[in-house]
């Protein structure tokens, strides 16, 4: 196989680290930061760990989304990969990936401000659930996206 010819596997490897490895990356500093706070929070509310348990692990679907938009996309990896199919996979990994990277954070802070509140005593917990999954959308509409670009391959 010549390096023209591999191109394609080439962009849709490069695709895949993306699709895999950006939204495992937002997960891991969101659930994180998630995770800090609730162990500051802790020292104030011990009985409170329930809900904090529950905010801390939302940011771990991103990673999820991304190990599935690799699921999706993994037949493809093949010798016959056309340019347009691998070009497709890296620009469903770059998307997922950044929108997995990003919504993952984010989704981290918002997880953790409501942990950082129901430590101090205030009643926020289904709240702080409805503010966190906003983030989270843009996540699931990029998943969504894979599947989309999936079909048309």
């Amino acid at each position: 196989m010549d390096t023209t010819s591999s191109l394609p596997l080439v962009l849709a490897f490069i695709g895949v680290g993306l699709i895999i490895g950006l939204p495992g990356i937002g997960s891991a500093v969101g659930t994180a930061i998630a995770g800090m706070t609730t162990v500051g929070a802790l020292k104030k509310r011990k009985d409170a760990f329930g809900s904090f348990i529950v905010l801390a692990a939302l940011p771990g679907t991103q990673g999820l989304y991304g190990f599935g938009g690799f699921f999706i996309l993994q037949d493809l990896l093949t010798p016959e990969l056309t340019l347009i199919q691998g070009a497709a996979i890296l620009g469903s990994g770059i998307a997922l990936g950044l929108a997995g990277i990003i919504s993952g954070i984010y989704q981290g802070r918002v997880s953790a401000s409501g942990i950082d509140s129901i430590g101090s005593g205030n009643d926020v917990f289904g709240q702080t659930l409805i503010m966190a999954v906003f983030p989270e959308l843009y996540a699931i509409v990029a998943f969504a996206a894979v599947f989309l670009i999936r079909g048309i391959l």
